[in-house]
């Protein structure tokens, strides 16, 4: 019985992906609070700047999987993101005005959960309508960059000749850490701190969508792409505690959707506002006299 339950973990596992193996040290973003008014939402504004991120995907090497590899990424234009995710008081305005999908779960002020990459996008636009500004789920990119010394280093060593080492060392590593599943309900916003960049509840136990979409990547012997990346973007990143890769319909990751090991405990999400335009900033213009 034992032996058949290991290996149906080793072939959850099989299916793959990555958690954290070490906190990547980042230094805290110049950055300023933009308090909520109207209908908009808190925010922080980070300043523009880099950082050392391993790249997000699948990668190969000569037809066998390969480490991840790092990249500097440079954030050129200030970053402003939802100080909190949104919350179950935020989402059901969106429900309130037919469009966005009701759910069951998210007190009015614990995060939203159970929503998926659709229902987070829905809302996106939703916001965006109301506010007159542009408001979108943050790429990966952006969610490592603001989460800063919370976003976690997911890298692997792999053995070239028996990928299923890698399997079961990503599969060891997440059961290792502190399980999810043992404080799964979501918690009041700002249960989990503020982040050096003054963001709240950032890798808590509400993992948050982004805009990324999962990306397979063949690499030479010095590391640079061979080729096109085949992009899946109906499968989107995942980040929180670790790094997770979910099929864009999924609400609840614990019952599929290609979360295996150890799943994101719950899905929510925070938006990024775009850099206002000239015509974003004259329809807001024209909002406000209405309201």
């Amino acid at each position: 019985m034992l032996l058949a339950s290991n290996l149906k973990m080793i072939l959850l596992a099989a299916v793959g992906f990555a958690g954290p193996i070490a906190m990547m040290a980042t230094p805290p973003q110049a950055h300023r609070d933009i308090a909520a008014h109207d209908d908009r939402p808190a925010l922080i504004e980070l300043a523009p700047g880099t950082m050392r991120y391993r790249l997000a995907g699948d990668f190969t090497r000569n037809g066998k999987p390969a480490e991840a590899p790092f990249a500097e990424i440079k954030i050129k234009q200030p970053l402003v993101i939802m100080k909190h995710q949104v919350t179950g008081a935020d989402y059901r305005r969106c429900v309130d005005d037919g469009a966005c999908r009701a759910t069951s779960t998210g007190s009015a002020d614990r995060p939203v959960v159970q929503v998926s990459w659709r229902d987070a996008d829905a809302y996106a636009a939703w916001l965006s309508r109301k506010t007159g500004e542009t408001y979108r789920l943050p790429t990966d990119e952006e969610w490592a960059y603001a989460a800063g010394s919370r976003w976690q280093d997911d890298g692997l060593p792999v053995d070239g000749d028996d990928p299923a080492q890698r399997w079961l060392a990503r599969y060891e590593r997440e059961s290792n850490q502190k399980s999810a599943e043992a404080d799964s309900e979501p918690r009041p916003v700002g249960a989990f701190g503020a982040n050096e960049n003054g963001l709240l509840d950032v890798a808590g136990n509400v993992w948050e969508w982004t805009n990324t979409c999962f990306v397979r990547t063949a690499l030479d012997e010095s590391g640079a792409a061979v080729g096109t990346p085949i992009a899946n973007c109906g499968v989107r990143v995942v980040e929180g505690q670790h790094r997770a890769y979910v099929t864009d319909f999924i609400r609840d990751a614990r019952a599929g959707g290609c979360a295996a090991g150890v799943p994101p405990a719950n899905l929510g999400f925070r938006l990024v506002r775009q850099p206002a335009t000239f015509m974003s900033a004259l329809t807001g213009f024209v909002l406000a006299i209405r309201n």
